[in-house]
């Protein structure tokens, strides 16, 4: 019985250092996951912050800007996938998509040459594809906010589907929306993504009820095109397209020129009044940049369409009075 005993207590004796040595090196394994993961989070804020996005939006070289943000998504999205659950840094993510898609792959596309019709399509579809990527993104965030939501845009049943979503969504529906509408705005041949054109409006006109003057005019700048590019049957409306434009114009006519190109390059072409045309591309050819750092980026974009605008004016209108 004592010799029993000696051997289980020697054998306790024994498992202790090793039981303790197997808990110090698991605790220091789960110690480190635990500082990686804080490490993470502090990147994602850090990059998730309005202060990086002003980094870019202030910038007045768009080729560094647009040569930089393939990386910098990328490095957004390698971090989403460890930290699916960073609210900030999923919406960061989702808008940067759609913001070079429009910026960088869609502009270039309408200023490629008719001629070169093979460029100008694989730009398209490329714009089409990011558009759509950045959308889904931002999709699962909505999704978790409302899990009926698809099912209910579906059906049709939109006040019921922006019901959950409160004004600290606000964002997150604008640039879901303006992904989602743009996609079918590079290809208005795609009719199964044109069926889903109420469901975008649904969604804006929630940000409209949230926050009336969302953006300083970027919501009204939107409702410009949406409006103004769109045909009746799917809500196109010259008229209320110009009244938006009188209010991002009240909003941020004096630092912000995509209102000017909106009207323009929509409503302008639709009713072939050229004179307008041409006022509105030359008040953003005239508008300096500089006076306005927030929108830098935007502003020096704007004025690179305008130049190429006016250069190909009889690509719009039929008739075009000259000096």
């Amino acid at each position: 019985m004592r010799t029993g005993g000696r051997r289980a207590s020697d054998a306790g004796q024994a498992a202790t250092p090793a039981a303790a040595a197997f808990a110090l090196i698991l605790a220091v394994g789960l110690g480190a996951c635990s500082i990686e993961k804080l490490a993470l989070k502090k990147v994602a804020g850090m990059l998730s912050s309005s202060s990086s996005s002003d980094v870019f939006a202030s910038d007045n070289d768009p080729d560094l800007v647009g040569q930089a943000l393939p990386f910098a998504i990328k490095l957004y999205e390698s971090l989403l996938a460890s930290l699916p659950n960073h609210a900030g840094l999923r919406l960061r993510t989702g808008s940067l998509y759609i913001m070079y898609a429009n910026a960088f792959v869609e502009s270039p596309a309408d200023m490629t040459p008719r001629s070169d019709i093979e460029t100008k399509e694989y730009l398209l579809a490329r714009a089409k594809n990011l558009y759509l990527r950045g959308r889904d993104i931002l999709f699962i965030d909505l999704e978790k906010k409302n899990p009926a939501l698809r099912a209910q845009l579906k059906e049709r049943k939109y006040k019921e589907a922006m019901a959950p979503f409160g004004r600290g969504d606000a964002t997150l529906l604008y640039w879901t929306a303006l992904g989602w509408l743009a996609a079918f705005a590079v290809d208005p041949f795609d009719m199964t993504l044109g069926q889903t054109v109420p469901q975008t409006r649904a969604m804006i006109e929630r940000v409209a009820e949230l926050e009336p003057g969302y953006g300083g005019g970027s919501l009204d700048s939107f409702y410009i095109t949406y409006y103004g590019s769109l045909p009746g049957y799917l809500g196109g409306d010259l008229a209320k397209a110009r009244e938006h434009f009188a209010r991002a114009q009240a909003l941020a006519g004096g630092s912000d020129t995509s209102s000017l190109l909106a009207l323009a390059t929509t409503v302008c072409v639709k009713e072939q009044n050229a004179a307008e045309f041409k006022a509105l591309v030359g008040r953003v050819l005239a508008f300096d940049p500089e006076t306005s750092p927030a929108n830098r980026l935007s502003n020096t974009l704007n004025r690179r369409k305008a130049r190429w605008l006016l250069a190909h004016i009889d690509d719009f209108f039929i008739e075009v009075e000259r000096p």
